[in-house]
């Protein structure tokens, strides 16, 4: 086992870029992520790893036995998903990705539930307003906001959230509020910019069916909060899931604007690569997800839901 243990190790490594990346992730020090590769390079008797103060690359001989490395550490993977499905009995380590928002306010109250109800489950949850592709970063599943283009991946709805168009009160004295949704062009809109995103459009609903303006402003952010506290601060036009803005809304700080031109829902989704045998372990997830995320987020949501909808 302890040759299998330093594949892992030597694997994640590349996947990750650095040994103290790999180690937090597997819960390992530094110290002893490198004394495993070490470990793996004697028995070998070849270099696989060149490293620097900051990165790692693989050597000829590394880059070869990488790729031999995912087909055994995925045929094992396989191998012991066979033998947990024969005992419906979810194990082993869970890697979940969310956004943060999601993950804050939605995913971080139910989630020691599914601990509880799958003991033998190790959770890692890594939160990020950038979309992360699940093989590359080697996460089992992931909630996902909003259309989904990648057809290689099982997705399963938890539900259609609304979403809302906002402002602080003080902006709205000062620049007054959109009237129609071709205002929007003429007000400082606060976009969430993701590296590699095509330019931000918004979409408002009308009588005539939906409208996509190319909206700007003097904010992008890869970060969905700092816009939220941006425009809490008067600094402009925010549009959010319901959920991250609902406390705010209820309390003025924030009001909503354009109620007759409302933006579509956003679907919330659970998503996983699509595989011949799904582990029990994610299945389990994408089934808790799926029986208990709704009302995660219509408690979130504080009452807002009918209130949004009739806007």
């Amino acid at each position: 086992m302890a040759l299998i243990e330093n594949i892992k190790v030597f694997v994640r490594v590349l996947e990750l870029g650095s040994l103290s990346a790999a180690g937090r992730d597997m819960q390992l020090s530094p110290a002893v992520v490198s004394h495993r590769l070490q470990q793996l390079e004697t028995h070998l008797g070849v270099r696989l790893l060149n490293r620097t103060t900051r990165r790692v690359q693989p050597t000829e001989h590394g880059s070869a036995f990488h790729d031999a490395c995912r087909a055994v550490l995925e045929a094992l993977e396989r191998a012991e998903e066979t033998v947990a499905d024969a005992g419906r009995v979810p194990r082993g380590t869970l890697r979940i990705t969310a956004p943060l928002g999601f993950g804050r306010q939605i995913l971080a109250p139910i989630l020691p539930d599914f601990r509880d109800q799958h003991p033998e489950v190790a959770v890692r949850l890594r939160l990020s307003d950038h979309v992360l592709d699940l093989l590359v970063e080697g996460m089992d599943v992931a909630i996902r906001l909003g259309a989904l283009a990648d057809s290689s991946l099982i997705a399963r709805r938890i539900a259609d959230c609304p979403q809302v168009l906002c402002a602080a009160p003080q902006y709205i004295e000062r620049h007054g509020a959109p009237e129609e949704p071709a205002d929007l062009l003429k007000h400082a809109c606060l976009i969430l910019r993701l590296p590699g995103a095509r330019p931000a459009r918004w979409v408002l609903n009308t009588p005539d069916g939906p409208v996509s303006l190319a909206v700007s402003g003097p904010v992008d952010a890869d970060f969905g909060d700092i816009l939220t506290e941006f425009a809490l601060r008067g600094h402009g036009l925010v549009m959010k899931p319901l959920w991250e803005v609902a406390g705010y809304l209820k309390s003025g700080r924030l009001v909503t604007l354009l109620p007759d031109f409302p933006p579509p829902p956003i679907a919330v989704s659970v998503v996983y690569p699509h595989k011949s045998l799904v582990a029990a372990k994610t299945r389990a997830f994408a089934d808790f997800m799926i029986s208990r995320g709704a009302a995660a987020i219509d408690d979130a949501l504080g009452g807002l839901a009918m209130q949004a909808g009739a806007a």
